[in-house]
């Protein structure tokens, strides 16, 4: 088995010669990981899914599953794969165990399996119960119960939280979390939703007009995306640009705030003391860390 089941060398797409969504990704996701795919809307994220599932062609030859080319695979190679792109296809007069078995039927898959994925995404309870009477987060969990009928080794997720309540957000980064450290399940999940990532994935990429701006694990990113950053909330701010030249990456805000990077933590007291002996009314100031700071400080940039 590959190090890598994904890998994408150069990838791009255009729908027209005057739309170019991809351009020239390459992206590496390790075996065994939970791997967040994470931009703005329109960033590419969904064609990316798309290309990797096989929904739209490749216009070249730059995708390898599993260490061989996708091309020189179809359509064999899905079995070892799970996905959920775009919205759950269920059949919403059916049962959640009726949907799971015309879906193993279809496959030719045992339909013996089922009640112990109905118990991996915790809807044993509600096997019975007709799919129109599903909320929305068991709408998802039966549509995962489905790609997790052949025991992929592989699970792609197009943004699976989109819609849910927080509770359901929750319920479904345990279940991925579950899957991929007692199954062993290589997860690939684009979102916008930076804070649940942060929670649970070991790896990111981070796109933006269809250019990959990073790839690699969250202490890479943090290191990547430079030394200590402040947010000031302070009054004028737009007065004291010009006086914070020995920064980097000064930044003004519609909010009368400033961001900065500052180098070193321990820089914070002689900076705001400065700032005070010049006569600097501040309100606040928050250093910037995690993953929702790391992401805006890489798109900010383009």
């Amino acid at each position: 088995m590959p190090d890598y089941i994904i890998q994408t060398q150069s990838l791009s797409f255009e729908y027209s010669k005057n739309r170019k969504v991809l351009d020239a990704i390459s992206i590496s996701v390790p075996k065994g990981s939970i791997y967040g795919f994470l931009g703005p809307n329109g960033a590419g994220k969904s064609t990316t899914m798309r290309l990797l599932t096989g929904i739209i062609p490749e216009q070249g030859n730059s995708i390898k599953l599993f260490g061989k080319p996708l091309q020189d695979q179809l359509p064999q190679v899905f079995t070892k794969i799970g996905s959920l792109v775009e919205s759950p296809a269920l059949y919403l007069h059916l049962s959640g165990i009726n949907n799971l078995k015309y879906i193993a039927k279809l496959r030719g898959i045992s339909d013996k399996k089922i009640p112990e994925i109905l118990e991996i995404v915790n809807l044993s309870k509600d096997g019975n119960r007709k799919a129109k009477q599903y909320s929305l987060g068991m709408k998802q969990r039966l549509a995962i119960a489905m790609a997790l009928l052949s025991e992929p080794e592989l699970l792609l997720l197009d943004e699976p939280v989109n819609g849910l309540d927080p509770n359901g957000i929750v319920e479904m980064r345990k279940l991925l979390v579950k899957l991929n450290q007692e199954r062993g399940v290589t997860i690939f999940v684009s979102s916008h939703l930076l804070s649940e990532i942060e929670k649970m994935c070991t790896h990111v990429a981070i796109i933006n007009h269809g250019k990959l701006q990073f790839e690699g694990t969250m202490k890479a990113l943090s290191e990547k995306t430079g030394g200590c950053k402040i947010k000031i909330t302070i009054d004028d701010a737009a007065s004291w640009i010009s006086k914070l030249g020995d920064y980097h990456n000064v930044l003004l805000s519609a909010d009368n705030e400033i961001t900065l990077e500052i180098g070193r933590k321990e820089l914070i007291p002689a900076f705001i003391k400065s700032m005070v002996v010049q006569d600097a009314h501040i309100y606040e100031v928050k250093i910037l860390d995690g993953l929702e700071d790391w992401f805006m400080t890489l798109i900010d940039k383009k």
